[in-house]
């Protein structure tokens, strides 16, 4: 992942709903999955199995957010014990084949998401976070970030 992406994807989360974070977790792994491709393309074992381990990782993350009170989360906890083995057998026979499942479980899931998060009108998970505006500078055609009550009580409330 770019660390253009990496800068991108924090800033959505700062601004996220709840369904918002899912939809940039599934992001997340597929960014991570497609990393994993291009590394296998290029023979590069350390950084195919890196991916992998950051994919992981983001269904871990996406495990453990389950509440499981719910019957609809023993289908998402099936699904996400599936890609997590798919993960674990494509590190173990370095192919790609496991990955496009677990690209494809992940894409529909994330789709999915995008239309939920258009009807989820809650407001941000983080509070008290910086205000980030974007707008094009002096400069030509260059795009700033500005923050705006750049550290007042940044995390921390009165």
């Amino acid at each position: 992942m770019t660390r253009e992406k990496k800068q991108e994807l924090t800033l959505r989360i700062t601004q996220a709903n709840k369904t918002e974070l899912i939809e940039i977790l599934y992001e997340m792994v597929l960014c991570y999955v497609d990393d994993a491709v291009k590394a296998h393309e290029n023979g590069d074992r350390a950084e195919y199995r890196d991916s992998i381990r950051k994919t992981r990782g983001c269904i871990n993350e996406l495990l453990s957010s389950l509440n499981l009170d719910y019957n609809l989360a023993m289908n998402f906890l099936q699904l996400y014990l599936y890609c997590n083995r798919e993960l674990a057998l494509a590190d173990v026979k370095n192919d790609c084949e496991h990955l496009e499942h677990v690209h494809r479980v992940v894409g529909k899931l994330q789709e999915a998401y995008v239309e939920l998060a258009k009807q989820d009108t809650s407001g941000p998970v983080m509070q008290n976070s910086q205000t980030v505006y974007a707008g094009l500078t002096y400069g030509r055609g260059e795009l700033t970030e500005n923050m705006a009550d750049q550290g007042m009580n940044r995390g921390f409330r009165a």
